[in-house]
């Protein structure tokens, strides 16, 4: 004995000798190495499950065969039923969990997922293994709940019984779930446990398997789990989508709490997705009739409207007629005649008011109203052509200005007619309701539509005092009998030496 100790020290005081490898047995070392690393020997994750072979049973411990020359070991307890008779051979196929490396060798243990009878070693086991254990939740505590997981006493707080904050519910007690281990310390003596951690991981699978099949301008049934301004977060099973306070109907909702509350179902269409960002967009209003679908229907031209106003703006009033139809009723539509500044010195929002349609554009979801009644051109006497006539300017456009005339039709005069300098500002120099004196230049009987002239008045005028004058001088001359203008003189003059 004495011999081999001392063997053994001139063996560990001498020095270091490299040893070469046959090329043979170093490939034989890349071929197990190449095995391992095909059967993901060594690469096991805590909480990683195994399907393995039984290679053998020695004392307390059961081997099995993790590929590449790796084995692991799991405690023989696990398979002694209770007449201490082992329930597994070696040949048998087991599953079981990895638990982790201790001193080099790995273990792990098939007691743990679903097993509500852990012994406090098998408890830390899960923890390190990040593995679920059952327990049953015993009573209340201060701040939370008292577990029992195989006898041994552990705590889950408030928070992290349930998905929703919860202080105190009697629903929980005498209950039993699966939990997570989140803190084992003390020996045992603090054990910390979580449900929640697995609701939402549960949630989060649901989620991304949901995510595979949802696709836009689908239809699905939702429950409401939050009511915000905003809009409604609808829960789909696992996934939440928002529905945008303009996506909630056709008509305008001031608020949302009054219409709707947490827990109602609800039927949703999909009209937005973005993973990256992480959004689901919802309408509850894609799913109700569009009523633009068939507004000239609805709304035909010249028919009487009713509605109250819901907005005003410098331009004119817009009057609610329907949920999700509101129409428009232009400034130079508001005075009956008389030049309005705003729509606020002739209507208030929340009035009730009648109007007539002037217009309806599905396409362009436009309703264009007046509050007096729109009088046919074809019912008031056409003016002729030549004509000059009083009138009222009614809009100025970029292309002309359109005139009301004094017998009640309207016509357009035509920038080059307006006889004012290219670039001259006409809504500045011709606000509506400015009085002007145009000529009739064009009349389409078929179409009542007019054509006038302000340039033209002036030489109109000019024309009419010059034949005015020439007759009034004829006149004259021929009641005084006076020998004529020098030019009739030269003219008689010329004819007489003719």
């Amino acid at each position: 004995m004495a011999e081999e100790e001392k063997k053994l020290e001139q063996e560990n005081d001498s020095p270091i000798q490299e040893t070469v490898k046959p090329v043979e047995e170093v490939e034989e070392d890349f071929e197990v190495l190449l095995k391992q690393e095909a059967s993901g020997a060594g690469r096991l994750a805590p909480g990683q499950k195994v399907r393995a072979q039984v290679i053998a049973i020695s004392g307390d411990a059961v081997y099995i065969d993790l590929g590449g020359k790796s084995e692991g070991t799991i405690d023989r307890s696990e398979f002694v039923d209770e007449e201490g008779v082992a329930r597994v051979q070696t040949g048998d196929t087991v599953e079981a969990f990895f638990v982790s490396v201790q001193n080099g060798v790995r273990r792990l243990t098939t007691r743990i997922r679903g097993y509500s009878t852990l012994t406090l070693a098998e408890i830390r086991d899960a923890f390190e293994a990040d593995l679920p254990v059952n327990g049953k939740v015993k009573s209340e505590l201060k701040g939370g709940f008292e577990v029992n997981v195989g006898g041994v006493r552990c705590f889950c707080p408030f928070s992290q019984i349930d998905l929703r904050n919860t202080k105190t519910n009697g629903e929980y007690i005498g209950e039993t779930f699966a939990f997570k281990v989140l803190e084992y310390g003390e020996d045992g003596k603090n054990v910390v446990l979580s449900r929640r951690l697995l609701l939402e991981e549960q949630k989060q699978a649901e989620a991304e398997k949901l995510k595979a099949t949802l696709e836009v301008g689908m239809e699905l049934q939702g429950k409401i789990r939050s009511v915000q301004k905003f809009g409604l977060f609808v829960d789909l099973g696992g996934l939440d989508g928002l529905v945008p306070a303009s996506e909630i109907g056709w008509s305008r909702t001031e608020n949302l709490g009054e219409q709707f509350a947490v827990g109602q179902e609800v039927t949703v269409k999909i009209i937005g997705i973005d993973w990256q960002k992480n959004r689901l967009t919802l309408s509850l209003k894609a799913l109700l009739a569009d009523p633009w679908e068939d507004i000239e229907q609805k709304y035909p031209v010249d028919s009487k409207v009713s509605g109250s106003v819901v907005r005003l703006a410098p331009f004119g009033a817009f009057i609610n007629l329907e949920p999700g139809v509101d129409g428009l009723v232009h400034i130079s539509n508001l005075g009956a005649g008389r030049r309005v500044q705003h729509p606020k010195e002739v209507l208030e929002v929340g009035q009730w008011v009648e109007a007539h349609v002037l217009s309806a554009d599905r396409a362009a979801r436009k309703l264009s109203l007046t509050l007096a009644p729109k009088v046919k051109q074809e019912e008031l006497p056409l003016p002729v052509v030549g004509d000059i006539m009083d009138g009222t300017v009614d809009r100025v456009m970029p292309y002309g200005l359109f005139v009301r005339l004094s017998t009640g039709v309207t016509g357009l005069i035509p920038n080059a007619e307006m006889g004012t300098v290219k670039g001259t500002n006409h809504s500045r120099m011709f606000p509506q309701g400015t009085e002007i004196q145009v000529l009739v230049t064009g009349v389409e009987t078929d179409t009542g539509k007019i054509r006038l002239s302000r340039s033209g008045v002036s030489d109109r005028v000019e024309k009419d005092e010059y034949k005015h004058y020439s007759e009034s001088v004829k006149a004259a001359e021929k009641a005084s009998g006076s020998l004529g203008s020098l030019g009739d003189l030269l003219r008689e003059k010329f004819q007489g030496k003719a």
